[in-house]
């Protein structure tokens, strides 16, 4: 890598994070974190406005914008390979809105890139599109998670049993052939997951809900984690990725 392309590849690194450490910025760039400093102090002086010091930290200053973005041959592919595998996944309104933003990225791009990734022979048959049930409601869900918003569900568990429910959304996750809601549900007092395409209604309510503790999506990522620890050692344990 060129000495100005890695300056602009450090700028872009930096600029994609809250705080960046020199470890992690030379481990990202193949260089060592005495490179980063100098590469750092280089960017200063051309008044890149970098804050933060050695030993603690970067990150980029409010307001600085950067040329636009340029792709290589390869990357150009990788961005039309990733819009296509996930475009049959998401509901229609986000699907054409990644349509969009790839057709907008590929007409800035040189031409040479552009041909590339026009060229890229990987494709996705419309037809699985029909194998990602409940992919409708991933919208409003999505939407709930944005704005904090709890919802009731119109539920049907594994068994074919109706429930109601009111639950705190955190997250979607995409199983390849399902959707599921991973959430804090108020009537069992837990984390549980619910499968998009069991969902008979949703309703967003008007009441907005906040993180506490116990409650949030890094108190239930960390409870994945402890399971699957607890998993090599004892064995399965439920808990919240015992689905509804």
């Amino acid at each position: 890598m060129r000495r100005a392309e890695r300056l602009f590849e450090l700028v872009q690194l930096i600029r994609g994070r809250r705080l960046s450490t020199a470890a992690w910025l030379a481990d990202r760039l193949g260089v060592s974190a005495r490179t980063v400093y100098r590469d750092v102090a280089d960017l200063l002086a051309q008044g890149v406005p970098i804050e933060g010091e050695a030993g603690v930290g970067y990150r980029l200053g409010r307001g600085y914008e950067l040329p636009p973005l340029m792709f290589s041959s390869a990357q150009a592919q990788a961005l039309v390979a990733a819009i296509r595998v996930a475009a049959p996944r998401l509901d229609d309104r986000m699907a054409r809105d990644a349509e969009d933003a790839l057709g907008r990225i590929l007409a800035v791009m040189p031409s040479t890139e552009r041909t590339a990734a026009d060229r890229l022979a990987l494709f996705v048959p419309p037809h699985l599109r029909e194998r990602m049930p409940g992919r409708e409601a991933l919208a409003p869900v999505r939407l709930a998670i944005d704005q904090r918003r709890k919802l009731r569900l119109d539920y049907r568990d594994a068994a074919g049993q109706a429930s109601q429910r009111v639950v705190r959304p955190l997250a979607c996750f995409c199983w390849d052939a399902v959707w599921t809601l991973a959430a804090w549900c108020e009537a069992r007092s837990d984390f549980r997951h619910f499968r998009l395409d069991r969902m008979a209604a949703i309703e967003t309510l008007d009441e907005p809900f906040r993180d506490e503790p116990g409650r949030t999506l890094a108190d239930f990522l960390r409870r994945i984690e402890d399971e699957g620890r607890l998993k090599k050692t004892k064995g399965p344990a439920r808990g919240p990725s015992a689905r509804d």
